[in-house]
């Protein structure tokens, strides 16, 4: 055995000596370890990467929100006409008959009920459609249908059906 530098190498059969488990070798010089321009290169790769991987996500997420709040804020005002069927006042029975569910109007353009600034306003406009289902027993069908346009993507639409008895 021999000591160098205060390890302790054990012969080997070849003449060379060997390091136990755990110990510096006494043969190799020390180096610092670092990372090479590749490694560096790779590494700010990967995270350009994972950055624009995020940021996409992120923008892709405030698009489909910003477009759910107008698909929500086109629903709601086509249920506006259904509710003014609803309300209206029908009874066949009576004499004369009365029948207010038929004046609704066809056609009416309102604008969106979405937060907005200064010019960025969005039109829709609600086709209604109000027919009558049976007679015995007397129902009747209220159909809108709500067009609207998203910035950059087109034209939507949003409907919705709603049944109607007479007044009881």
């Amino acid at each position: 055995m021999l000591l160098q530098r205060g390890i302790v190498s054990i012969p080997k059969t070849d003449g060379h000596y060997r390091t136990p488990v755990g110990c510096k070798d006494a043969t190799k010089k020390n180096r610092t370890h670092g990372l090479t321009l590749v490694e560096v290169v790779i590494s700010l790769i990967l995270l350009g990467v994972m950055v624009i991987g995020i940021v996409s996500g992120y923008m892709q997420s405030h698009r489909t929100a910003e477009w759910a709040c107008y698909s929500l804020a086109a629903q709601s005002l086509a249920m506006q006409p259904i509710e003014q069927a609803r309300s209206a006042t029908w009874d066949p029975y009576a004499y004369p008959p009365v029948d207010q569910v038929t004046n609704i109007a066809k056609k009416s353009t309102n604008i969106l009920d979405i937060p907005i600034s200064k010019t960025n306003i969005v039109w829709a406009t609600n086709r209604i459609v109000v027919r009558t289902v049976s007679t015995t027993p007397p129902v009747k069908s209220i159909y809108v249908e709500t067009t609207w346009r998203f910035p950059n993507r087109g034209i939507f639409t949003n409907s919705a059906l709603s049944y109607r008895a007479p007044d009881q």
